[in-house]
Protein backbone atom coordinates (compact mmCIF):
# COMPACT_ATOMS: atom_id res chain seq x y z
CA UNK A 1 0.00 0.00 0.00
CA UNK A 2 0.76 3.30 -0.60
CA UNK A 3 0.62 6.24 1.84
CA UNK A 4 0.09 9.69 0.60
CA UNK A 5 0.66 12.29 3.13
CA UNK A 6 -0.36 15.95 0.94
CA UNK A 7 0.49 19.19 3.22
CA UNK A 8 2.84 22.31 2.90
CA UNK A 9 5.12 20.80 4.93
CA UNK A 10 7.10 23.85 6.05
CA UNK A 11 7.44 22.17 9.29
CA UNK A 12 7.16 18.42 10.84
CA UNK A 13 6.16 17.15 14.47
CA UNK A 14 7.41 14.63 16.87
CA UNK A 15 4.08 13.17 16.62
CA UNK A 16 3.82 12.79 12.37
CA UNK A 17 6.95 11.00 12.87
CA UNK A 18 5.92 8.28 15.98
CA UNK A 19 2.74 8.18 14.15
CA UNK A 20 3.97 7.10 10.65
CA UNK A 21 7.22 4.81 12.51
CA UNK A 22 4.25 2.81 14.11
CA UNK A 23 2.58 2.21 11.29
CA UNK A 24 5.77 0.96 9.49
CA UNK A 25 6.27 -1.12 12.35
CA UNK A 26 2.98 -2.59 13.84
CA UNK A 27 1.33 -2.86 10.01
CA UNK A 28 -1.99 -1.07 8.78
CA UNK A 29 -4.77 -3.98 10.38
CA UNK A 30 -6.19 -1.95 13.00
CA UNK A 31 -5.67 1.56 12.40
CA UNK A 32 -8.22 3.73 13.08
CA UNK A 33 -9.46 5.60 9.89
CA UNK A 34 -11.26 9.28 9.91
CA UNK A 35 -14.26 7.57 10.75
CA UNK A 36 -13.32 5.26 13.51
CA UNK A 37 -13.18 2.25 11.16
CA UNK A 38 -10.55 -0.03 11.77
CA UNK A 39 -8.68 -1.02 8.67
CA UNK A 40 -8.21 -4.40 7.51
CA UNK A 41 -5.35 -4.17 5.86
CA UNK A 42 -2.26 -6.89 5.64
CA UNK A 43 -0.43 -5.23 2.54
CA UNK A 44 2.47 -3.62 4.14
CA UNK A 45 3.44 -0.16 2.93
CA UNK A 46 5.47 -0.20 -0.22
CA UNK A 47 5.78 3.72 0.21
CA UNK A 48 5.09 7.32 1.66
CA UNK A 49 4.74 9.98 -0.79
CA UNK A 50 4.49 13.55 0.60
CA UNK A 51 2.53 15.38 -1.87
CA UNK A 52 4.17 19.26 -0.87
CA UNK A 53 1.43 21.72 -2.24
CA UNK A 54 2.26 25.29 -2.79
CA UNK A 55 5.39 23.93 -4.52
CA UNK A 56 5.64 27.51 -6.15
CA UNK A 57 5.64 29.06 -3.37
CA UNK A 58 8.49 30.95 -0.98
CA UNK A 59 8.90 34.10 1.10
CA UNK A 60 5.03 34.17 1.94
CA UNK A 61 3.41 34.01 6.04
CA UNK A 62 1.50 30.91 4.27
CA UNK A 63 4.65 28.92 2.48
CA UNK A 64 7.70 30.27 4.54
CA UNK A 65 9.91 27.99 3.11
CA UNK A 66 11.12 27.04 -0.58
CA UNK A 67 10.52 23.77 -1.96
CA UNK A 68 14.31 22.57 -2.18
CA UNK A 69 13.75 23.46 2.05
CA UNK A 70 10.91 21.14 2.53
CA UNK A 71 12.19 18.76 0.89
CA UNK A 72 15.67 18.18 2.51
CA UNK A 73 13.67 18.42 5.25
CA UNK A 74 11.43 15.18 4.25
CA UNK A 75 14.44 13.28 2.99
CA UNK A 76 15.95 13.42 6.66
CA UNK A 77 12.58 13.23 8.56
CA UNK A 78 12.13 10.00 6.57
CA UNK A 79 15.68 8.64 6.56
CA UNK A 80 14.79 5.98 9.89
CA UNK A 81 11.27 4.73 8.18
CA UNK A 82 11.25 0.75 7.38
CA UNK A 83 9.38 2.21 3.92
CA UNK A 84 11.17 4.63 1.19
CA UNK A 85 9.15 7.94 0.52
CA UNK A 86 9.29 10.36 -2.44
CA UNK A 87 8.67 14.08 -2.40
CA UNK A 88 6.48 15.12 -5.52
CA UNK A 89 5.82 18.76 -5.62
CA UNK A 90 2.32 20.47 -6.12
CA UNK A 91 2.29 23.63 -7.68
CA UNK A 92 -0.56 26.11 -6.13
CA UNK A 93 -3.65 26.01 -8.46
CA UNK A 94 -5.53 28.25 -6.66
CA UNK A 95 -9.15 27.06 -4.63
CA UNK A 96 -10.60 24.29 -6.18
CA UNK A 97 -12.94 20.93 -5.79
CA UNK A 98 -10.63 19.51 -7.90
CA UNK A 99 -7.04 19.81 -6.00
CA UNK A 100 -7.25 15.93 -5.33
CA UNK A 101 -7.80 14.70 -8.67
CA UNK A 102 -4.73 16.81 -9.75
CA UNK A 103 -2.89 15.71 -6.88
CA UNK A 104 -3.18 12.46 -8.14
CA UNK A 105 -2.63 12.85 -11.68
CA UNK A 106 0.10 15.16 -10.80
CA UNK A 107 1.58 12.47 -8.55
CA UNK A 108 1.65 10.02 -11.69
CA UNK A 109 2.47 12.61 -14.42
CA UNK A 110 5.92 13.63 -12.16
CA UNK A 111 6.68 10.09 -11.10
CA UNK A 112 6.96 9.27 -15.58
CA UNK A 113 3.86 6.76 -14.65
CA UNK A 114 5.89 5.24 -11.76
CA UNK A 115 2.80 6.15 -8.92
CA UNK A 116 -0.50 5.50 -9.68
CA UNK A 117 -1.78 6.07 -7.00
CA UNK A 118 -6.04 5.07 -6.71
CA UNK A 119 -8.80 4.14 -3.99
CA UNK A 120 -7.64 0.88 -3.79
CA UNK A 121 -3.53 1.19 -3.44
CA UNK A 122 -3.46 4.44 -1.41
CA UNK A 123 -4.13 5.66 1.86
CA UNK A 124 -4.22 9.37 2.58
CA UNK A 125 -2.70 10.29 5.86
CA UNK A 126 -4.33 14.06 6.10
CA UNK A 127 -6.14 15.71 9.18
CA UNK A 128 -7.31 18.68 7.40
CA UNK A 129 -10.47 20.09 5.87
CA UNK A 130 -9.00 18.86 2.20
CA UNK A 131 -9.65 15.09 3.61
CA UNK A 132 -13.04 15.30 2.40
CA UNK A 133 -11.89 16.06 -1.69
CA UNK A 134 -10.26 12.66 -1.26
CA UNK A 135 -12.89 10.90 0.38
CA UNK A 136 -15.25 11.99 -2.67
CA UNK A 137 -12.82 10.34 -4.36
CA UNK A 138 -13.36 6.75 -2.90
CA UNK A 139 -9.92 7.24 -0.42
CA UNK A 140 -9.72 6.08 2.96
CA UNK A 141 -8.62 8.61 5.57
CA UNK A 142 -5.68 8.05 7.75
CA UNK A 143 -6.14 11.04 10.25
CA UNK A 144 -2.96 11.62 12.22
CA UNK A 145 -3.52 14.39 14.73
CA UNK A 146 -7.06 14.44 13.94
CA UNK A 147 -9.38 12.45 16.11
CA UNK A 148 -12.15 10.11 14.43
CA UNK A 149 -15.19 11.07 14.20
CA UNK A 150 -17.45 14.33 12.70
CA UNK A 151 -16.08 16.61 15.11
CA UNK A 152 -12.67 18.38 13.85
CA UNK A 153 -10.83 17.65 17.53
CA UNK A 154 -7.02 16.83 17.24
CA UNK A 155 -5.22 14.92 19.42
CA UNK A 156 -1.78 17.28 19.60
CA UNK A 157 -1.27 20.32 17.82
CA UNK A 158 -0.90 20.86 14.05
CA UNK A 159 2.08 21.43 12.35
CA UNK A 160 0.99 24.83 11.32
CA UNK A 161 -0.27 25.74 14.75
CA UNK A 162 3.35 25.25 15.66
CA UNK A 163 4.82 27.47 13.57
CA UNK A 164 2.63 30.07 13.96
CA UNK A 165 3.55 29.61 17.63
CA UNK A 166 7.41 29.72 16.98
CA UNK A 167 6.80 32.62 14.29
CA UNK A 168 5.47 35.09 16.58
CA UNK A 169 7.23 34.62 19.63
CA UNK A 170 10.21 36.85 20.51
CA UNK A 171 12.02 34.01 22.14
CA UNK A 172 15.15 32.17 21.17
CA UNK A 173 14.80 28.19 20.12
CA UNK A 174 16.05 26.73 23.48
CA UNK A 175 13.24 28.32 25.60
CA UNK A 176 10.30 27.80 23.55
CA UNK A 177 8.14 24.85 24.92
CA UNK A 178 6.79 24.41 21.78
CA UNK A 179 9.35 23.94 19.72
CA UNK A 180 10.96 21.50 22.24
CA UNK A 181 8.09 19.67 22.94
CA UNK A 182 6.41 19.23 19.28
CA UNK A 183 9.23 20.49 16.52
CA UNK A 184 11.10 17.01 15.16
CA UNK A 185 14.71 17.31 15.13
CA UNK A 186 14.91 17.25 11.38
CA UNK A 187 13.11 20.28 10.65
CA UNK A 188 15.45 21.99 14.41
CA UNK A 189 18.36 21.16 11.90
CA UNK A 190 17.10 22.58 8.59
CA UNK A 191 15.63 25.62 10.93
CA UNK A 192 18.87 26.09 12.24
CA UNK A 193 21.56 25.44 9.86
CA UNK A 194 19.69 27.70 7.21
CA UNK A 195 18.35 30.79 9.52
CA UNK A 196 14.80 30.15 8.89
CA UNK A 197 13.39 31.38 12.05
CA UNK A 198 14.02 34.94 11.21
CA UNK A 199 13.03 34.82 8.20
CA UNK A 200 9.54 33.50 8.77
CA UNK A 201 9.32 36.05 12.06
CA UNK A 202 9.70 38.81 9.49
CA UNK A 203 6.97 37.33 7.19
CA UNK A 204 4.93 37.18 10.17
CA UNK A 205 5.94 40.32 11.39
CA UNK A 206 5.48 42.57 8.34
CA UNK A 207 2.44 44.43 7.80
CA UNK A 208 3.37 45.69 4.94
CA UNK A 209 2.07 41.81 2.63
CA UNK A 210 -0.22 39.84 2.74
CA UNK A 211 0.23 36.19 4.12
CA UNK A 212 0.33 35.14 -0.26
CA UNK A 213 2.74 38.12 -0.13
CA UNK A 214 1.36 40.64 -2.07
CA UNK A 215 1.35 44.29 -0.84
CA UNK A 216 -2.43 44.07 -2.05
CA UNK A 217 -4.98 41.55 -2.72
CA UNK A 218 -7.29 44.09 -4.94
CA UNK A 219 -4.51 45.02 -7.29
CA UNK A 220 -5.46 43.55 -10.92
CA UNK A 221 -1.65 42.28 -11.86
CA UNK A 222 -2.42 42.15 -15.54
CA UNK A 223 -3.21 46.30 -15.50
CA UNK A 224 -0.44 46.58 -13.50
CA UNK A 225 2.12 44.77 -15.65
CA UNK A 226 0.80 46.59 -18.66
CA UNK A 227 0.94 49.69 -17.24
CA UNK A 228 4.56 49.35 -15.87
CA UNK A 229 5.96 48.21 -19.07
CA UNK A 230 4.35 51.55 -21.16
CA UNK A 231 6.18 53.47 -18.81
CA UNK A 232 9.24 51.73 -18.54
CA UNK A 233 11.20 53.36 -21.21
CA UNK A 234 10.07 57.18 -19.98
CA UNK A 235 11.37 55.56 -16.14
CA UNK A 236 15.34 54.23 -17.68
CA UNK A 237 15.33 57.47 -20.06
CA UNK A 238 14.65 59.48 -16.96
CA UNK A 239 17.08 57.53 -14.65
CA UNK A 240 19.99 56.17 -16.85
CA UNK A 241 22.44 59.52 -16.71
CA UNK A 242 22.58 58.85 -12.77
CA UNK A 243 23.10 55.05 -12.76
CA UNK A 244 26.95 54.21 -12.12
CA UNK A 245 28.15 50.47 -13.35
CA UNK A 246 28.84 47.89 -10.91
CA UNK A 247 26.21 46.39 -9.00
CA UNK A 248 22.85 47.86 -9.72
CA UNK A 249 19.75 47.16 -8.27
CA UNK A 250 15.86 47.67 -8.79
CA UNK A 251 13.85 47.42 -5.66
CA UNK A 252 10.60 47.31 -6.54
CA UNK A 253 11.35 45.69 -10.18
CA UNK A 254 7.94 44.35 -10.47
CA UNK A 255 8.35 42.60 -13.87
CA UNK A 256 11.90 43.29 -14.37
CA UNK A 257 11.18 45.93 -17.13
CA UNK A 258 13.91 48.77 -16.00
CA UNK A 259 16.28 46.31 -15.77
CA UNK A 260 16.06 44.86 -19.18
CA UNK A 261 16.96 48.15 -20.92
CA UNK A 262 19.74 48.86 -19.09
CA UNK A 263 21.13 45.60 -19.66
CA UNK A 264 21.17 46.63 -23.38
CA UNK A 265 23.24 49.67 -22.37
CA UNK A 266 26.88 48.96 -23.31
CA UNK A 267 28.11 51.10 -20.40
CA UNK A 268 26.73 48.35 -18.00
CA UNK A 269 28.07 45.73 -20.11
CA UNK A 270 30.36 44.65 -17.19
CA UNK A 271 27.49 45.34 -14.09
CA UNK A 272 25.35 42.86 -12.28
CA UNK A 273 21.91 43.37 -12.20
CA UNK A 274 19.64 42.53 -8.74
CA UNK A 275 15.83 42.58 -9.43
CA UNK A 276 14.21 42.77 -5.61
CA UNK A 277 10.47 42.03 -6.09
CA UNK A 278 7.83 41.01 -2.71
CA UNK A 279 4.47 40.64 -4.88
CA UNK A 280 4.54 36.76 -5.74
CA UNK A 281 2.57 37.25 -9.19
CA UNK A 282 5.32 39.38 -10.46
CA UNK A 283 8.75 37.75 -8.95
CA UNK A 284 7.34 34.88 -10.97
CA UNK A 285 7.18 36.57 -13.96
CA UNK A 286 10.74 37.94 -13.83
CA UNK A 287 12.00 34.87 -13.42
CA UNK A 288 9.49 33.48 -16.46
CA UNK A 289 10.92 36.85 -17.97
CA UNK A 290 14.78 35.56 -17.36
CA UNK A 291 14.04 32.03 -18.52
CA UNK A 292 13.13 33.37 -21.99
CA UNK A 293 16.10 35.64 -22.43
CA UNK A 294 14.69 38.49 -22.42
CA UNK A 295 17.55 40.11 -20.69
CA UNK A 296 20.95 40.99 -22.47
CA UNK A 297 23.28 40.59 -19.99
CA UNK A 298 23.81 37.02 -18.01
CA UNK A 299 24.35 38.47 -14.95
CA UNK A 300 20.92 39.59 -14.01
CA UNK A 301 19.31 37.90 -10.23
CA UNK A 302 16.14 38.20 -9.02
CA UNK A 303 15.32 38.23 -5.50
CA UNK A 304 11.78 37.83 -3.20
CA UNK A 305 12.60 39.81 -0.10
CA UNK A 306 11.20 42.98 1.64
CA UNK A 307 13.35 45.84 1.54
CA UNK A 308 11.14 47.67 4.59
CA UNK A 309 12.47 45.14 7.04
CA UNK A 310 15.87 44.86 6.64
CA UNK A 311 18.42 44.81 3.70
CA UNK A 312 18.30 43.22 0.75
CA UNK A 313 21.82 43.91 -0.20
CA UNK A 314 25.06 43.42 1.75
CA UNK A 315 25.48 46.55 3.57
CA UNK A 316 28.70 48.55 1.54
CA UNK A 317 27.73 46.71 -1.86
CA UNK A 318 25.88 48.62 -4.30
CA UNK A 319 27.09 51.38 -6.41
CA UNK A 320 23.42 52.19 -7.76
CA UNK A 321 19.73 51.52 -6.32
CA UNK A 322 16.76 52.53 -8.36
CA UNK A 323 12.90 52.46 -7.26
CA UNK A 324 10.36 53.64 -9.02
CA UNK A 325 6.53 54.14 -8.06
CA UNK A 326 7.48 52.41 -4.74
CA UNK A 327 8.62 54.73 -1.61
CA UNK A 328 4.31 56.16 -1.90
CA UNK A 329 3.39 52.48 -1.17
CA UNK A 330 5.48 51.94 1.61
CA UNK A 331 4.06 55.00 3.14
CA UNK A 332 0.35 53.84 2.38
CA UNK A 333 0.29 50.53 3.04
CA UNK A 334 2.53 50.64 6.40
CA UNK A 335 3.37 53.64 8.15
CA UNK A 336 6.23 56.69 8.36
CA UNK A 337 8.21 54.45 10.46
CA UNK A 338 8.13 51.99 7.72
CA UNK A 339 9.67 54.57 5.09
CA UNK A 340 12.06 55.70 7.37
CA UNK A 341 13.44 51.98 7.46
CA UNK A 342 13.40 51.98 3.92
CA UNK A 343 15.67 54.91 3.82
CA UNK A 344 18.09 54.22 6.09
CA UNK A 345 18.52 50.02 4.51
CA UNK A 346 18.95 51.93 1.38
CA UNK A 347 21.89 54.33 2.73
CA UNK A 348 23.32 51.63 3.95
CA UNK A 349 23.30 49.10 0.98
CA UNK A 350 25.30 51.64 -0.70
CA UNK A 351 29.18 52.06 -1.25
CA UNK A 352 30.37 55.42 -0.72
CA UNK A 353 29.65 57.81 -3.63
CA UNK A 354 26.87 55.11 -4.65
CA UNK A 355 23.40 56.71 -5.69
CA UNK A 356 19.99 55.68 -4.82
CA UNK A 357 17.66 56.98 -7.73
CA UNK A 358 13.88 57.42 -6.67
CA UNK A 359 11.26 58.00 -8.56
CA UNK A 360 7.94 58.89 -7.22
CA UNK A 361 4.77 60.73 -7.17
CA UNK A 362 4.85 63.78 -5.06
CA UNK A 363 2.48 66.55 -3.30
CA UNK A 364 2.38 70.07 -4.13
CA UNK A 365 5.12 72.66 -2.41
CA UNK A 366 1.76 74.63 -0.32
CA UNK A 367 -0.01 71.16 0.36
CA UNK A 368 -2.64 73.15 2.63
CA UNK A 369 -3.58 76.36 0.53
CA UNK A 370 -6.91 75.94 0.51
CA UNK A 371 -8.40 76.27 -3.25
CA UNK A 372 -11.38 76.38 -5.12
CA UNK A 373 -11.75 72.69 -7.54
CA UNK A 374 -14.17 72.93 -10.83
CA UNK A 375 -14.31 69.76 -12.16
CA UNK A 376 -16.90 68.72 -15.61
CA UNK A 377 -19.72 67.52 -14.93
CA UNK A 378 -20.83 67.31 -18.41
CA UNK A 379 -18.81 63.90 -19.23
CA UNK A 380 -20.78 61.47 -17.73
CA UNK A 381 -23.61 61.14 -15.17
CA UNK A 382 -23.60 62.49 -11.93
CA UNK A 383 -25.19 60.26 -10.07
CA UNK A 384 -24.28 60.81 -6.23
CA UNK A 385 -25.93 58.17 -4.26
CA UNK A 386 -23.42 55.92 -2.63
CA UNK A 387 -23.80 52.08 -4.24
CA UNK A 388 -22.05 48.66 -3.48
CA UNK A 389 -20.87 46.37 -5.27
CA UNK A 390 -20.06 42.49 -5.39
CA UNK A 391 -18.26 42.73 -8.48
CA UNK A 392 -15.03 44.56 -8.98
CA UNK A 393 -15.99 44.98 -12.98
CA UNK A 394 -19.41 46.07 -11.75
CA UNK A 395 -17.76 48.62 -9.80
CA UNK A 396 -15.12 49.54 -13.00
CA UNK A 397 -18.44 49.92 -15.34
CA UNK A 398 -20.01 52.00 -12.44
CA UNK A 399 -16.71 54.57 -12.12
CA UNK A 400 -16.47 54.96 -15.69
CA UNK A 401 -20.05 55.81 -16.26
CA UNK A 402 -19.87 58.85 -13.93
CA UNK A 403 -18.67 62.06 -14.60
CA UNK A 404 -15.06 63.66 -13.69
CA UNK A 405 -17.65 65.51 -10.41
CA UNK A 406 -19.41 62.68 -9.84
CA UNK A 407 -16.36 60.11 -9.61
CA UNK A 408 -15.34 62.56 -6.74
CA UNK A 409 -17.79 61.68 -4.33
CA UNK A 410 -17.36 58.02 -4.62
CA UNK A 411 -13.59 59.14 -4.19
CA UNK A 412 -14.33 61.59 -1.10
CA UNK A 413 -16.06 58.55 0.87
CA UNK A 414 -13.75 55.70 0.00
CA UNK A 415 -10.13 57.34 0.27
CA UNK A 416 -7.97 55.77 3.13
CA UNK A 417 -11.49 55.20 4.87
CA UNK A 418 -9.20 52.02 6.47
CA UNK A 419 -6.86 54.44 8.06
CA UNK A 420 -10.11 56.57 8.90
CA UNK A 421 -8.93 60.05 6.41
CA UNK A 422 -11.07 62.80 6.52
CA UNK A 423 -11.68 64.39 3.37
CA UNK A 424 -13.30 67.56 4.41
CA UNK A 425 -14.63 70.08 1.50
CA UNK A 426 -17.80 72.19 0.69
CA UNK A 427 -19.44 73.18 -2.44
CA UNK A 428 -19.34 76.91 -3.70
CA UNK A 429 -22.09 77.78 -6.16
CA UNK A 430 -20.38 81.08 -8.18
CA UNK A 431 -22.41 82.21 -11.20
CA UNK A 432 -23.92 78.66 -12.32
CA UNK A 433 -20.41 76.79 -11.28
CA UNK A 434 -20.03 74.49 -8.35
CA UNK A 435 -16.25 74.60 -7.34
CA UNK A 436 -15.21 72.09 -4.34
CA UNK A 437 -13.91 74.17 -1.66
CA UNK A 438 -10.83 72.08 -0.28
CA UNK A 439 -6.88 71.59 0.37
CA UNK A 440 -4.50 71.15 -2.66
CA UNK A 441 -3.84 68.09 -1.39
CA UNK A 442 -6.67 66.72 -1.73
CA UNK A 443 -7.60 67.76 -4.89
CA UNK A 444 -4.03 66.82 -6.34
CA UNK A 445 -5.08 63.06 -4.72
CA UNK A 446 -8.29 62.86 -6.26
CA UNK A 447 -7.16 64.30 -9.84
CA UNK A 448 -3.90 61.81 -9.30
CA UNK A 449 -6.43 58.75 -9.03
CA UNK A 450 -9.81 59.41 -10.54
CA UNK A 451 -8.40 57.41 -13.76
CA UNK A 452 -7.54 54.48 -11.63
CA UNK A 453 -10.74 52.54 -12.30
CA UNK A 454 -9.49 49.18 -13.03
CA UNK A 455 -7.42 49.08 -9.47
CA UNK A 456 -9.73 51.91 -7.89
CA UNK A 457 -10.60 49.80 -4.26
CA UNK A 458 -6.63 49.00 -4.17
CA UNK A 459 -5.63 53.11 -5.45
CA UNK A 460 -8.06 53.98 -2.06
CA UNK A 461 -4.98 53.14 0.13
CA UNK A 462 -2.92 55.10 -1.68
CA UNK A 463 -1.59 58.51 -0.82
CA UNK A 464 0.38 60.31 -3.27
CA UNK A 465 1.05 63.48 -1.57
CA UNK A 466 1.81 63.06 1.79
CA UNK A 467 5.50 64.85 1.70
CA UNK A 468 6.19 67.54 -0.53
CA UNK A 469 9.10 67.56 -2.78
CA UNK A 470 11.28 69.89 -0.91
CA UNK A 471 9.78 67.70 2.62
CA UNK A 472 11.66 65.17 0.37
CA UNK A 473 15.00 66.19 0.07
CA UNK A 474 14.97 67.36 3.92
CA UNK A 475 14.24 63.81 4.60
CA UNK A 476 17.18 62.35 2.53
CA UNK A 477 19.55 64.64 4.24
CA UNK A 478 18.91 63.91 7.60
CA UNK A 479 18.90 60.15 6.48
CA UNK A 480 22.54 60.75 5.14
CA UNK A 481 21.99 61.41 1.52
CA UNK A 482 23.39 64.43 -0.44
CA UNK A 483 20.91 65.14 -3.40
CA UNK A 484 22.45 65.53 -6.56
CA UNK A 485 21.77 68.12 -9.16
CA UNK A 486 19.49 67.31 -11.74
CA UNK A 487 16.72 65.85 -9.51
CA UNK A 488 13.79 67.74 -9.60
CA UNK A 489 9.94 67.83 -9.10
CA UNK A 490 7.76 68.46 -12.39
CA UNK A 491 4.48 68.24 -13.66
CA UNK A 492 4.30 65.20 -15.55
CA UNK A 493 2.75 66.84 -19.33
CA UNK A 494 1.22 63.58 -20.21
CA UNK A 495 -0.95 63.23 -17.18
CA UNK A 496 -1.90 66.84 -17.68
CA UNK A 497 -2.96 66.91 -21.60
CA UNK A 498 -4.31 63.29 -21.58
CA UNK A 499 -5.98 63.60 -17.91
CA UNK A 500 -6.71 66.90 -15.90
CA UNK A 501 -6.68 69.00 -18.85
CA UNK A 502 -10.63 70.00 -19.84
CA UNK A 503 -11.53 67.82 -16.71
CA UNK A 504 -10.17 69.88 -13.94
CA UNK A 505 -9.35 73.48 -12.87
CA UNK A 506 -7.51 75.07 -9.58
CA UNK A 507 -8.24 78.40 -8.47
CA UNK A 508 -7.27 80.46 -5.30
CA UNK A 509 -8.83 83.61 -4.15
CA UNK A 510 -7.97 86.66 -2.21
CA UNK A 511 -11.77 87.24 -1.36
CA UNK A 512 -12.79 85.55 1.62
CA UNK A 513 -15.88 84.57 0.01
CA UNK A 514 -15.79 84.49 -3.57
CA UNK A 515 -19.16 85.34 -5.09
CA UNK A 516 -17.99 86.45 -8.97
CA UNK A 517 -15.69 84.55 -11.01
CA UNK A 518 -13.67 87.27 -11.38
CA UNK A 519 -12.70 86.77 -8.12
CA UNK A 520 -10.90 83.07 -8.47
CA UNK A 521 -7.33 83.37 -9.43
CA UNK A 522 -6.41 80.61 -11.89
CA UNK A 523 -3.25 77.79 -10.86
CA UNK A 524 -1.50 75.82 -12.84
CA UNK A 525 -1.48 72.40 -12.25
CA UNK A 526 1.08 71.41 -9.69
CA UNK A 527 3.95 69.10 -9.95
CA UNK A 528 2.89 65.26 -10.30
CA UNK A 529 5.88 63.53 -10.37
CA UNK A 530 9.49 63.42 -8.83
CA UNK A 531 13.24 62.19 -9.42
CA UNK A 532 15.23 62.60 -6.24
CA UNK A 533 18.83 61.10 -6.41
CA UNK A 534 20.89 60.81 -3.52
CA UNK A 535 24.13 60.12 -2.93
CA UNK A 536 25.89 58.34 -0.06
CA UNK A 537 29.03 60.75 1.20
CA UNK A 538 32.21 59.19 2.97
Amino acid sequence: MYLLFPGRHHLLTRFQHEYLSMLGSEGLWGAMDVNGKALEIQKSIKCLVFAVTSANHHQTRRNPLPLYHRAMMIQDFSSDFPFPSNVIPIEDIGHSENFAEYTIKKIEAESDGRLKLTPENTLIVCSSPVLKLYQELGYRILPIERLPGENEKFVTKQPWQVLETIAKSNLPFNEMDDYANYVHPASKRLWQEYGILSRVRMLFNDKLIGDDGDLTESRDYNTYVREMDEIAELKFNESKEFIRPGRIGDIGCAVGSWIKLATSEPALFESDFYGVEIARKLYDICGQRKENGDFQNTNVFFLRKNAVTGLVFPQSSMKTIHTSSLTHEIESYGDRESLLSFLRNRYEELVVGGVWINRDVVGPENKDQMVYLWLNDSDGQNDLEPKLFAQKADKKKYLDSLSTYGRFFVFQREFRKDQSYQLNYSIVSIEGRNYLHLTLKDACEFLSKKDYTDNWDSEMHESFCFFSFSEWKDIMKQTGFQIMSGSHAYANPWIINKRYVSKAEIYSSDANTPTLSADLISIPFPVTNMLLVGVKQG
